[in-house]
Parts: C-alpha cells; structure tokens; sequence
C-alpha cells in the first residue's frame, strides 16, 4: 500500500528526498489508507476475505442498489457526470457501502482516502486535508475521504468535517448503520444528500455467489458441479449481506476441498447459528419493538408472534418486552378488555419469576391475548385531553362542595358544602358537578363500543347522555 506522498495524478511518483522511505515520513500516520485505484490492484491479495478480493470495481459490476445505480437513476447520473458532491451512505452491513465508494473514486479518478472513525481520529483530518489542496493545487485531481461508522464520531467531532466540506477540499462520503437522522450532525446533514442503501435481494446475492466460483480472485472453477440448491440456501440464509455469503461459501470451500461440488451439508456448516440482525442499542431495536406493538395494535397474533420471536432470538431483555405489554395493554386495549393489564402486569411477574427460555411462553400468552383482545384507546386519549385542558386552564380552584372538611373552622368557611352522597341515592348515583367553574360539561373520556367498554358506555349513557 503506498502513502498519498508518494502517488501523483496518473501514477507518478512526486517530487522527495533521494531515498526517502515510508518509514522516514513523520507527517501522515500509518494507518491512514490511502489508495491510487488505478496503481493498486485493492483486490488480489489472496489472503484477504473472499467478501475483500471479491468487491466490484465498476459500476457494471456493483449488484443491487438499482434504485439508487439503475440506469437513469439519480446516484448513477451524479456519479458518471462526476458531480457527486459530500454523501451519507446509510443501510446494514454488507449492502456495499465501502465498495460504492471505492467505485466512486475509481469513475471519478478521486484520489481515495479511507478513515475509520473506530481507529482513527479527527487530528489526522488535518494532513489529509493539507494533501487533498496539495493534489487539488498541482494535480487537479480531487480526495474523496471515505468515513466509515461516520456515527461512532460525536456531534462535536464531527463539526470538525464542515469547513472542509464547504470549501470543497474534500468530498466527504460517510458510511453507517445507524439512522443519520439521529447520529450524524445537522450541520453536516444538510450539507450532504444522503442515499439509503437496502439489504440485498436473495437472487443479488446468488450472482455474487456465482461470481465468485468462477472469478480469478474467488475460487476459480474449482468446483463446477456446485449446484444452485447449495446456492440459493446460502443466499436466502445470508439475510441480505453479501459480507456473510461470500465469506461463507470460503469457509464451505475448504469443507469440501478435493471435491467437484460445494455440498448443501457444507454451507449449512458454515453458516452455523447466525446471530439475527439486531442492536439491543441502535435502531433494529426500535424498528423491530415497533413492528411488534403494531401487530398487536393491528389484531394480527401470527405476526405479533413472528416479531416477538425475532427479540427473543436475538437476546433481547424479556423484562423490557414484558414492559412495553403492560404499556400497550392500558394505551390499546384499555377498558374494551379490563384482563388484558391484569394479564400483562402478571407476564411480567412471571418472566421475573422464572427467567429465560421458559419466559418465553408466558410471554407468547400474553402477546396471543392481546392481539386477540378488542381494542379501545379511549383511555389513552382522554387523559392527554385532560392535561391538555390542565396545561390551557391553569390550577383551577376546586369546587367548594368537593373539598375536604376534616376541622371545623373548614366546615363553617364552607369546604364540602351541597355535598350529595350518591350512596345516598337510587343507583349510587346522583347528578352534580364535578368540575371547577367554567369547565362543566367538558367530555374527556369518549368511551368506545367495543368489548366490555360497550357496557360501560350504556351505563353511563344512562348517566350523561352524548
């Protein structure tokens, strides 16, 4: 790998001191990477990962992403004219984000700067810098500087690209799994267009598998009977990341070394147990509580049951599932099914109680009867109402006739005067107001005529008819 001193425009060695090494450059740190693609062949060496030396150089061969590289399609267009200016490239692992950007740079003729925001600071942004206005000045060659996880830099770091980026020293590409929205600095979002990148389909991944078995930098023909069932169930496995596939199929290669085919048996070896996409921490996590209490909103067991299982798989905290149950149950199901709190609360007594696998069932139990239970957010609503009328109305006094009484100097100032018992009444019910002065007659609870809340309804209807 060369350091950005030694490269110039068409590959060129520029101007140094006789005999100057890499190791006698005190100026840029090792570890940064810099890449003239068109000297440095980044894929052949063949004790990288098939996943590295199998990445596309080209845009021709880059799979998937068609919305975003299909012909006519806004990416492709900026990046054939080469007007790409600052991106953030955000989608899952192993959807080609690093290789996009290194066929950025090779399209444009960039030169190709990488910098790992896990390994690498924002000091080193300086050198990269003074380089980039140095090929810029002499070479009229542009940098790309490829960030990636841009979001494991703060806010504040990351205000350190800004100035860069608006007077065009560099173009900046980010890479990351996490929403931009909420881990990439305003500021620099709205100096760059982010593109998001989809998981790739099971058919991309089967090409990339096929290439793979017959290219120069992946196993060369060394297994022609290789047939698609072994294939296709590496690629449908693969959740969409070419990064698993690829390295994948390495693995069940040398399984089966001296054969003619890779086996169905081998590929399911190495897979093994794949950990479920999921960050306890990150976005999965919301993404995939939300599909959860949708389903349950949306009356769909089958599906509440498919998401449930998707947190358990992937570890999440019981304790946290069982929670946001309780939650649903009070916000969703409210007083059309009064049990379904009841049930909820007493899931997460016994997911407390007896832990993990068997939590699971009550957990299952819970998620069934739920989704089942008739539905009714009239609670919900009513008491978002009412503060919204307390946050307007201010501390209104309380009526004279509800306030307590327990001395009797309150008693003769008339706290709890025209006071009328309902226990005293027909039905444990007789009519008085309620409410401070000026709010009387105000509805909160407009109670739905679903489930048990059906008789709730009739029986205050009886009361306080609509």
């Amino acid at each position: 790998m060369l350091h950005s001193d030694q490269l110039g425009s068409a590959g060129t060695a520029q101007p140094r001191r006789r005999n100057e090494s890499q190791a006698d450059n005190p100026i840029l740190p090792a570890r940064i990477k810099i890449v003239d693609l068109f000297e440095n062949d980044m894929h052949t060496n063949a004790q990288a990962p098939m996943a590295e030396r199998m990445r596309p150089r080209t845009l021709e061969e880059m799979v998937g992403q068609q919305h975003l590289l299909g012909k006519d399609k806004v990416l492709r267009r900026l990046i054939e004219s080469d007007r790409l200016s600052s991106v953030i490239f955000w989608g899952p692992p192993g959807t080609g984000k690093t290789t996009l950007a290194q066929v950025i740079a090779g399209s444009t003729r960039s030169r190709f700067v990488f910098f790992s925001a896990v390994l690498q600071g924002i000091k080193e942004v300086r050198e990269i810098v003074r380089k980039a206005r140095e090929e810029r000045a002499y070479h009229n060659r542009k940098t790309l500087l490829f960030v990636d996880e841009i979001h494991r830099f703060n806010k504040a770091q990351q205000d350190a690209f800004l100035p860069y980026v608006e007077k065009g020293d560099i173009t900046l590409i980010g890479a990351t799994t996490e929403n931009p929205s909420f881990e990439v600095n305003s500021a620099l979002l709205s100096r760059s267009r982010v593109f998001v990148l989809q998981p790739l389909e099971t058919n991309d991944i089967e090409l990339l598998l096929e290439r793979a078995l017959t290219d120069s930098r992946g196993l060369k023909n060394a297994f022609p009977a290789t047939d698609r069932e072994a294939l296709s169930f590496l690629a449908a496995q693969a959740q969409g990341d070419a990064r698993i596939a690829l390295n994948a199929l390495e693995v069940a290669a040398d399984l089966c070394k001296g054969q003619q085919a890779i086996s169905l048996q081998a590929v399911k070896e190495a897979l093994q147990q794949r950990g479920v996409r999921y960050d306890k921490g990150a976005e999965e996590h919301y993404n995939v509580i939300s599909a959860f209490i949708k389903s349950l909103r949306g009356s769909d067991p089958d599906a509440a049951l498919y998401w449930l299982a998707r947190m358990i798989e992937a570890g999440e905290d019981p304790l946290f599932i069982a929670r946001r149950m309780v939650i649903f149950a009070a916000e969703d199901v409210g007083n059309a099914d009064p049990r379904g709190l009841q049930l909820a609360v007493a899931t997460q007594q016994a997911v407390h109680f007896v832990g993990m696998p068997e939590g699971r069932i009550p957990l299952a139990q819970a998620a069934t009867y739920l989704a089942c239970a008739p539905k009714s957010n009239a609670s919900y609503l009513a008491i978002d109402k009412a503060l919204a009328t307390v946050r307007s109305s201010g501390t209104l006094p309380v009526p004279a006739h509800l306030c307590n009484a327990p001395t009797r100097l309150m008693k003769d100032i008339g706290y709890g005067k025209g006071y009328r018992y309902p226990h005293d009444y027909p039905d444990a019910w007789v009519e008085q107001d309620y409410l401070p002065e000026g709010l009387q007659g105000q509805r909160f609870y407009r109670i739905s005529d679903r489930g048990y809340e059906k008789r709730m309804r009739e029986f205050q209807n009886r009361r306080k008819p609509e």
